[in-house]
């Protein structure tokens, strides 16, 4: 069995991607639209233009984009598995990417979050735990507890209702099919409640209906 955990993973993904322009199609499609669902989910849960924000799985600023303009500047931090996709995204998608210093762009395949300040008050992560097995998504909780400014972690995985639908592929309500031990992965409710509760975080779900299915859940500190 191979231990690539999903498609990005395979040799050259990101640097065949980048080469051929499409740095946001690789990351899942729906560029505009899902860009704004961030930003109204950020929104919604009090983010200020004053506000430290960091964006887990960045991608090529799919979020980065609009947050940039919001916020103030240097406020945005952007962690991803390629430095290389997240320097396209400032190259290309940026209006003002002297808003955005490169240093705050930051390579992290394993959610270790390095040289993201304590001053990170908001923290998303969408569409990211999906490719992963749940492992990362404790590892990212474990690890976010350490900013003491943080007031909420937003974050999307697909559920399954049970164990019986868990254990096969399960089709989401947007109609991607999601698996167990594969990615796209799904994980149960309950998953995430104690995945949370052994983190020190509360989590709390929300029923906006979004992007092929996704589940939103946000963290505050327990």
């Amino acid at each position: 069995m191979s231990a690539r955990h999903n498609p990005y993973d395979a040799e050259n993904f990101h640097a065949s991607a980048i080469a051929e322009g499409r740095h946001r199609s690789i990351v899942g499609g729906r560029w505009d639209e899902t860009g704004r669902i961030q930003m109204e989910i950020l929104r919604d849960a009090g983010l200020r233009p004053d506000h430290h924000l960091l964006d887990i799985g960045a991608g090529a600023l799919r979020l980065g984009c609009k947050a940039v303009p919001y916020l103030d500047p240097g406020h945005y931090w952007a962690t991803d598995a390629s430095r290389a996709l997240l320097l396209a995204g400032h190259a290309q998608e940026l209006e003002d990417p002297s808003r955005l210093p490169e240093t705050q762009l930051i390579e992290d395949q394993s959610f270790d979050f390095p040289g993201v300040p304590d001053t990170i008050t908001h923290a998303i992560a969408f569409a990211v735990f999906p490719h992963l097995p749940m492992a990362y998504l404790r590892r990212a909780l474990t690890n976010l507890r350490r900013f003491p400014a943080l007031e909420r972690v937003m974050f999307t995985v697909f559920l399954a209702p049970d164990a019986g639908h868990a254990a096969r592929p399960f089709r989401q309500p947007d109609g991607v099919v999601t698996h167990d031990l594969r990615a796209p992965y799904h994980v149960l409710p309950e998953d995430v409640t104690h995945m949370a509760q052994v983190t020190g975080w509360a989590v709390q779900r929300d029923d906006r209906m979004l992007p092929r299915g996704q589940v939103l859940f946000t963290a505050t500190p327990a």
